[in-house]
């Protein structure tokens, strides 16, 4: 099978609704893990094994682990904040954890409630377990471009962030604008100075959309040299510790954006507009994306019935 030419994994399922104020069942996140997979993701964050009492939204996150129907093509992946969920998702049959800290420290402990000696503490609790039982790591640095509380992270910091992550021996990074903060000309730096460090195959952009600038970051950062990127279906998402941070790329507009342009993603995109269009009585609102309600460019039109005779 062709390597696509951009990899988009799929975040909505644990990003997307961690954010959400009305619990979706069970039930459905396992039918939009499935129907995901079936769409042709290789990669799906499904959820993430942090104290119910922090995010509610997500704590069936053994239950739809469990449920889901395994595609021998998907990586299923699960965040975790330190051994005790790294160890829930191992028993749980993820094939990767996510591990998150942010750059701002102050961000850090809103989030993660951690100072950053005691995060990387707990990374350095994971990542051994996790290779044991054969078991993936990335680690993500979150407002990399930016903080709502400290403004911006400077490029020496997510330097030795980065440095330190590999150190511990993790597969993979990413590099996250939790925020929206991010403009490509920023973008385009960043990229190129981690990719000193970081082959592309193993580096993940992850954009939001906040200030509507998501998929030019992501233009910017593919031509950097930037190959793997992270999405949620509808543009669901936004980080419960920020202020203001709203969803996620949009999938469904991400993948029309890569077939305009002739990127191959490997991707539905019909089926993918099919299930974007179930979110809103899924969640109980209208959804960010874009190409679910204009539809795809040459979705063509009846012509206008009083020019037809002309």
């Amino acid at each position: 099978m062709r390597a696509p030419d951009i990899l988009i994994q799929e975040v909505a399922p644990r990003d997307g609704l961690q954010i959400e104020p009305v619990f979706v069942e069970t039930a459905e996140k396992v039918r939009l893990v499935d129907a995901l997979s079936q769409a042709g993701f290789s990669r799906i964050e499904v959820s993430s094994f942090v104290s119910p009492k922090a995010v509610p939204a997500l704590a069936d996150a053994e239950d739809v682990f469990g449920g889901i129907r395994r595609n021998p093509r998907t990586m299923y992946v699960a965040l975790v904040p330190n051994r005790k969920g790294a160890e829930r998702a191992i028993a749980a049959g993820a094939g990767e954890i996510n591990f998150v800290m942010s750059a701002s420290e102050t961000h850090n402990r809103a989030n993660m409630g951690m100072r950053h000696e005691q995060s990387l503490a707990a990374l350095s609790d994971i990542v051994g377990p996790a290779h044991a039982a054969g078991l993936s790591v990335n680690a993500t640095i979150a407002t990399a471009f930016g903080c709502p509380f400290e403004g911006i992270q400077a490029f020496t910091k997510i330097r030795r962030i980065v440095r330190e992550y590999l150190d511990f021996g993790v597969d993979g990074i990413t590099l996250a604008d939790t925020t929206g903060m991010a403009n490509p000309r920023r973008v385009e730096h960043l990229v190129q100075d981690v990719l000193k460090q970081v082959p592309s195959d193993k580096l993940t952009l992850h954009f939001h959309n906040t200030r509507g600038l998501g998929l030019v970051n992501v233009l910017a950062a593919h031509e950097a040299g930037a190959f793997r990127f992270d999405a949620a279906l509808g543009g669901l998402g936004g980080c419960p510790f920020a202020p203001g941070a709203s969803g996620n790329v949009c999938t469904e507009d991400l993948v029309n954006l890569c077939d305009e342009i002739g990127l191959d993603t490997g991707l539905n995109l019909t089926a993918l507009l099919q299930l974007s269009a179930t979110l809103p009585q899924l969640i109980g609102h209208e959804v960010p994306g874009q190409v679910v309600k204009a539809g795809r460019p040459l979705d063509l039109h009846p012509v206008p019935e009083k020019l037809r005779d002309g």
